[in-house]
């Protein structure tokens, strides 16, 4: 998605604040920042989560008018499930990106071998997932327990949560957040 180096330049200059003092209210590097304004480098969710939250916006306002390029329907082909982590790492495929009033998330959570989320999240939602592949190790307020294919999770989102792949291969999680927080 090339727009979100450009988005997030424009909402940076509309809050008229510098790089340095994003970076000092995210905690996301200078040069990070400015690799990512000029798309030259793809933010993690929680490095951008991290900028947006600086810039007092949320991740579904942040996405809310980006063109998915998919015209709306209540079916979507594996290919038009929206990228909205590093499929390198912990990528996470959105499902109904475009969908009109969407009051959920919906992804397709896939963890590369050892690939964990950066840092604990936290964020007023409540989230569930089921484990469809792998093993995951899922920490939430200091708690945790590994989850195998066919076990799940359900949780307040208010409490720092964790994920990493303890397994060998690829780990897949399909999780639901509501209300939606990107």
């Amino acid at each position: 998605m090339p727009e979100i180096g450009r988005k997030l330049r424009e909402l940076r200059a509309r809050r008229s604040l510098g790089m340095r003092e994003l970076a000092a209210r995210s905690g996301v590097s200078h040069s990070a920042i400015s690799l990512i304004e000029r798309d030259r480098m793809s933010p993690s969710v929680d490095t951008l989560s991290a900028l947006l939250a600086a810039l007092g916006t949320t991740m579904s306002t942040f996405f809310g008018d980006l063109d998915s390029g998919v015209p709306y329907s209540p079916f979507y082909g594996a290919e038009e499930l929206v990228e909205i982590g590093r499929a390198d790492r912990v990528s996470y495929r959105l499902v109904g990106m475009n969908h009109p009033n969407r009051r959920m998330l919906l992804l397709c959570e896939r963890y590369a071998p050892g690939a964990a989320t950066e840092t604990a999240l936290s964020h007023v939602a409540e989230e569930a997932g089921i484990v469809v592949r792998g093993a995951v190790e899922v920490t939430v307020d200091g708690s945790t327990r590994v989850l195998n294919k066919g076990d799940a999770y359900y949780f307040d989102s208010r409490s720092p949560h964790r994920f990493r792949n303890v397994s060998d291969g690829v780990s897949e999680i399909i999780s639901a957040v509501t209300p939606p927080s990107y």
